[in-house]
């Protein structure tokens, strides 16, 4: 929450405090004097009160929205390559558990640290007997409260983490149901969700449990609480030891006293799951922050593969059978060979989808697989033969939660002229631009192009051929190609026959 929006918290809390003790006075005066001109003031304090705690909350729900969109911004930009379904999980169903925290614990935090002070204060003028009761009863409700709300944090934690691998599991299932159908594991994976539910159900109902738990103790002490001030209260007005306007007044302001921190006990188990989020949350923002400072991969450095070898399961032949290839900075490398050459898997290697079994891929010296993953696909734009275009206008397919100018980078992909369309309307050529537009905005020093004029026109080739030999320019490329004018845009070609390179040949640049 921002510091302006807490700051308008604790004056609407101060406010809420005087119209507390406002509306207490004006009732027992009503009540005790028997005089009925105190009524309009009497609405008016708890016409205002009901004001205050309606703004308060549509405060609370702003900076909630304005918190959740400045920390999904972050994460896609700072760590948008990060674990796959997890990563969607946490910037998806994870930060929407930011609502309860921010909109609700956050503001009932501002009025529990403003309300008993200037209630118990009120309570003291009136009566200083009742208010030393209230001030040693008051701290047992936080401390008895954090005594439970340890217990809640650690559950909560638990279930958001198996919440968290549950959604991250499931996503990549679904992404990979046609592989695992093909090798029959479907009924395997559905097991696994299974036990996965199964557990997060299990924590669920475990930190219910602890929610109760500690909703029951908390009220227990501020029953307790209120009586130890009531009974002496009457038994003070049955002796005339003391005003039953005075009497009133204390009577109802005490509870008034104890609720902000009782419905501070109830906001923090609603918000614990939101707490457990941001903790998350910012731990990845703080380790990508870390690793960028510490990135030995800032430009493009040599890639060398040495003997690798990829084998896929369920096939005898490999589908890279010890290949070795130096890639120089700055070089645009085209890989050509028939289908089923392993073109494509030679991507899928430098992307880091696929690991070899044997071998080494080597950046700058350094084994991809020491590398961390998502900062060496950030210095990638990967262009694919079927790019996967999303619900939602051409220019939201572009950006991607990118930051740059998006009409720049589809005017350098000659997609500019269809911005304002839907996926559903562009040919396959207009797909191809925007995956080109893509790679524009992203800026990656390295680009992997998958074929990307299998399949077009000889106008839209021409497009894409364009659009690719400015993206290429001044970047390190590999790109998978058969047509005689995207080969034209590489520097050296090399062919691969059922996994090895074959025949290397130089082309003009």
């Amino acid at each position: 929450m921002s510091r302006r929006g807490l700051l308008i918290l604790r004056g609407l809390a101060v406010l809420q405090a005087l119209l507390i003790v406002a509306q207490a006075d004006l009732l027992a005066r009503t009540i005790a004097e028997r005089e009925v001109s105190w009524i309009p003031w009497l609405i008016a304090a708890v016409a205002g009160r009901a004001a205050v705690g309606w703004i308060t909350a549509q405060v609370a729900r702003r900076e909630a929205v304005v918190a959740k969109e400045k920390l999904r911004r972050s994460l896609f930009r700072r760590a948008g390559g990060s674990d796959g379904g997890a990563f969607g999980t946490l910037v998806g169903r994870g930060l929407d558990a930011l609502d309860p925290y921010v909109g609700g614990y956050l503001p009932q935090l501002a009025a529990a640290t403003v309300v008993p002070v200037i209630v118990l204060a009120r309570i003291g003028f009136a009566d200083p007997l009742s208010a030393a009761i209230v001030l040693i009863t008051l701290p047992l409700v936080p401390i008895f409260g954090a005594l439970v709300g340890m217990r809640t944090r650690d559950v909560t934690r638990r279930q958001w983490d198996h919440l968290q691998h549950l959604g991250g599991h499931f996503r990549d299932v679904l992404s990979g149901l046609s592989t695992l159908r093909v090798f029959r594991r479907t009924e395997h994976q559905a097991n696994v969700i299974r036990e996965m539910a199964d557990a997060h159900r299990k924590a669920t109902m475990s930190a219910l449990r602890v929610a109760f738990l500690s909703g029951f103790v908390i009220e227990l002490v501020c029953a307790l609480s209120v009586a130890l001030v009531a009974v002496p209260i009457g038994l003070r007005l049955l002796d005339g030891s003391i005003g039953l306007t005075t009497g009133l007044i204390v009577l109802l302001l005490t509870p008034e006293a104890f609720l902000p921190i009782r419905a501070l006990g109830t906001r923090f188990h609603a918000g614990a799951e939101g707490l457990a989020v941001a903790e998350q949350a910012y731990e990845i923002l703080d380790r990508t922050e870390e690793r960028s400072h510490g990135d030995r991969l800032v430009d493009a450095g040599e890639i060398r593969l040495e003997e690798v070898t990829v084998r896929f399961p369920g096939r005898a032949e490999p589908a890279l059978d010890r290949v070795s290839l130096t890639i120089r900075p700055g070089e645009r490398l085209a890989i050509v060979g028939p289908s089923g050459a392993g073109k494509s898997t030679l991507l899928h290697l430098l992307l880091g989808f696929v690991r070899p079994e044997s071998g080494r891929v080597l950046v700058d010296g350094i084994d991809l697989a020491d590398l961390d993953l998502p900062a060496w696909r950030r210095q990638l734009a990967w262009v694919p033969q079927r790019p996967h275009l999303f619900a939602g206008s051409v220019e939201e397919n572009i950006r991607l939660g990118s930051t740059g100018d998006v009409l720049a980078a589809a005017r350098a992909a000659s997609a500019d002229e269809f911005l304002d369309k839907q996926p559903e309307e562009l040919s396959a050529g207009q797909r191809q631009r925007v995956a080109l537009a893509r790679a524009f905005l992203r800026d990656a020093a390295i680009v992997l192009l998958d074929e990307p004029t299998a399949r077009l026109d000889l106008l839209s080739e021409g497009l894409i051929v364009d659009s690719a030999q400015r993206l290429l320019r001044g970047r390190t490329a590999v790109m998978v190609a058969h047509r005689p004018a995207m080969l034209a845009a590489a520097d050296r070609v090399i062919r691969l026959r059922d996994g090895r390179v074959e025949v290397p040949a130089e082309v003009a640049a």
